[in-house]
């Protein structure tokens, strides 16, 4: 708000600011990056839906066929000229090969920010003497259908389709696709872990200590980097595969319980049955077999899937 707000004010163009605004805070380190973007996937789409309602409210069909000529002239420009032209001149310095430059160029496709921009255009109180709204809606109908259906063609034919990527991929999308789960440990007074360094410690088979919490301080540790007690290890394991039968179930053990007030050791368990998780008052706690149950603890139970 402030970004469009401030160059407003002073009579600059806020599309333009919160457009670089946009740029800077995409390219840099913010908490919750993954969950902002997602967020503001769905208000994007929400927006888009919104701008093509008032697209329809606006435009008049019966109207297009006495601008369709210059509009297409106008597209036939803006593809074929105007835009390589932008284009080569802004890429050349980064030495993009000309494929690249190509492919950008041709990519061009225009939608919901023109029609925007020509809706406030057609809103302005300045005297506009063409149909500035439906020549744009033209446009936009050209690029989509030229631009939009020959794009993969395009992109074949240049040599710039990468089949190993997936270009739908933001930010820290890696865990929606990489079967990787992560692990949180915390230090206590008499963890074997405290005062070692991460290079001696003995990790489990697969797993990798990718981070380090103490305090508010993160740490990327490495093999020099000492375990202090209260720190909260973050470790990396493979993911579970979805086929491995494994069901999950809580149990609330209440006054009458026979679980209450007995080490989980001394408990008479199925065989095919481990508690894996203790929930009391709040806290979650990793029970060993000296855990002690008490009344109201609910207990998660991992079993084999019959």
């Amino acid at each position: 708000m402030l970004a469009y707000a401030a160059p407003t004010a002073v009579g600059g163009n806020g599309y333009l600011s919160a457009y670089f605004v946009g740029i800077v805070l995409g390219n840099n380190r913010i908490l919750n990056k993954r969950a902002l973007v997602h967020f503001f996937d769905g208000v994007t789409g929400l927006m888009q839906m919104l701008i093509f309602f008032l697209l329809g409210l606006l435009s008049f069909p019966s109207r297009m066929p006495a601008i369709l000529l210059p509009a297409i002239l106008i597209a036939l420009f803006l593809t074929f000229v105007a835009r390589p032209a932008a284009v080569f001149s802004i890429l050349s310095p980064f030495r993009c090969s000309a494929r690249q430059k190509l492919l950008v160029s041709w990519a061009g496709l225009r939608g919901a920010a023109s029609i925007v921009f020509a809706i406030i255009a057609m809103l302005n109180p300045a005297a506009v003497q063409n149909d500035v709204f439906h020549i744009v809606f033209c446009i936009v109908l050209f690029s989509i259908a030229l631009q939009g259906s020959l794009l993969p063609l395009i992109s074949k034919k240049l040599n710039m389709i990468d089949e190993s990527e997936n270009v739908m991929r933001t930010f820290s999308d890696y865990s929606d696709e990489v079967p990787v789960q992560y692990i949180k440990l915390t230090m206590s007074s008499k963890h074997p872990w405290n005062n070692l360094h991460v290079r001696d410690l003995s990790l489990p088979p697969d797993t990798l200590l990718v981070l380090i919490l103490r305090g508010s301080e993160q740490i990327i540790p490495k093999g020099k980097s000492v375990i202090l007690e209260n720190d909260r290890l973050v470790l990396s394991a493979p993911a579970l595969e979805d086929n491995v039968p494994i069901c999950l179930s809580e149990l609330k053990i209440d006054k009458n319980s026979h679980f209450k007030d007995k080490r989980i050791v001394d408990l008479k368990q199925k065989p095919d049955h481990l508690i894996m998780l203790v929930k009391r008052q709040g806290r979650v706690i990793i029970p060993s077999g000296k855990t002690i149950l008490r009344e109201n603890d609910v207990l998660v139970i991992s079993g084999i899937d019959a």
